[in-house]
């Protein structure tokens, strides 16, 4: 079944300026923009020595996977099993799910998917996870590679400390259907801390946690081939620290608001830019001092707070939420506010769950409408 966006815009694709004739809201990427992005950190990686797994729980996107990997990563991570089904079905290899897989349903999926995705990779964090995928998958005659997850001290996923990474780490090896791959390590909870130095000084620490279980397998015979991790907002220090081995960074290929208000290097630098954004249209211009547009709650995330505007108001003009549908965009005192049926474009606030509200990417080159890619694993969160 073709796409909505199709139907609706698929005759404004190659049509020079077409941008301005997308029915709104709609969810936009600056190809070019994306595609420096991609570059710039595969670069950042080639430099410091580190392979690429991005994370595709920000984009959800085959279409994007590929470029990533043409570019030189290992393949992509995946947050949740259906992400990975629905990626795995678009031919994209070198899948790493970052979530425990638990129950017999979901289990049953996993060995599925491992049958048709030969290069799949899980995390896993209890030893009785650990024995249920053991047993689908001998029962299965099907072979799968696990990754032990560890806790940087978040208490959401992760064994809790080297002792338990070892013990795990064995009965996985000890298993005739499955392989002991590595370690994952991810400080969440870090990536968005806005200033450098204190950024590195939270991570630095953490980072005795994953050292401390890295000793612990190496000293039982168990020494982890992949150490994989990190984020964005950690690239640089992780390339610094030079513990991990791979890298599961996301959001550096469109940046929303959380990761622009951070200082991504030690010299402030920008090496990511805006490639991700909203275009929303002025729909009713009854009142002198604010104009409302047409994305809303619905429209994008709104846990990170208002988004900002890129283009099409004057400098210094604010959102404001209006409810489900509807956003004001309010100048400054003595500038005028856009005039109806005038685009406004925004940032999102937060990239990863805005994405999951659209079932398409509109991308342009310029002003002009180029394709139209679907957001592959949209809605697959089981």
């Amino acid at each position: 079944m073709a796409l909505y966006a199709e139907t609706l815009h698929g005759h404004l694709i190659g049509r020079q300026g077409s941008r301005r004739a997308l029915n709104t809201p709609a969810l936009v990427i600056d190809v070019e923009a994306l595609d420096r992005n991609i570059a710039a950190m595969a670069a950042f990686a080639a430099g410091a020595g580190l392979k690429l797994r991005p994370h595709a729980k920000t984009h959800k996107s085959a279409d994007i996977a590929r470029r990533q990997i043409a570019a030189g990563a290992s393949g992509v991570c995946c947050a949740k099993l259906g992400e990975a089904e629905a990626l795995a079905d678009e031919g994209i290899e070198g899948l790493l799910i970052t979530s425990p897989v638990v129950g017999e349903p979901a289990v049953e999926r996993l060995i599925a998917l491992a049958g048709r995705a030969p290069t799949l990779m899980a995390a896993c964090d209890h030893p009785d996870a650990v024995a249920a995928i053991g047993a689908s998958a001998k029962a299965a005659g099907a072979k799968l590679t696990l990754l032990v997850d560890i806790d940087p001290g978040l208490r959401r996923t992760g064994v809790v400390d080297a002792a338990a990474a070892v013990a795990l780490a064995r009965q996985i090896d000890a298993h005739p259907n499955l392989s002991f791959g590595g370690v994952q390590f991810y400080c969440g909870a870090d990536q968005h801390i806005e200033d450098y130095a204190a950024r590195r000084e939270a991570i630095a620490a953490k980072m005795e946690r994953l050292t401390a279980a890295i000793d612990a397998l190496k000293a039982a015979g168990l020494p982890p081939a992949i150490v994989s991790g990190g984020g964005t907002g950690s690239h640089a220090i992780d390339g610094e620290l030079g513990i991990f081995t791979e890298l599961q960074v996301g959001s550096y290929v469109f940046m929303d608001r959380q990761y622009n208000d951070c200082a991504l290097t030690a010299d402030e630098a920008r090496p990511f830019e805006t490639s991700l954004m909203i275009d929303a249209r002025v729909i009713s211009a009854s009142h002198p001092m604010l104009v409302t547009v047409d994305a809303g709650l619905k429209a994008m995330a709104t846990e990170a707070g208002p988004p900002p505007i890129l283009a099409g108001a004057a400098d210094g003009s604010q959102y404001r939420f209006m409810g489900d549908e509807h956003g004001a965009i309010v100048p400054p005192r003595g500038l005028e506010p856009p005039k109806l049926g005038e685009r406004v474009t925004l940032a999102a606030p937060h990239c990863d769950p805005t994405v999951n509200l659209y079932d398409a990417y509109h991308v342009v080159r310029g002003d002009t409408l180029e394709a139209i890619w679907p957001v592959t694993a949209r809605g697959r969160s089981a």
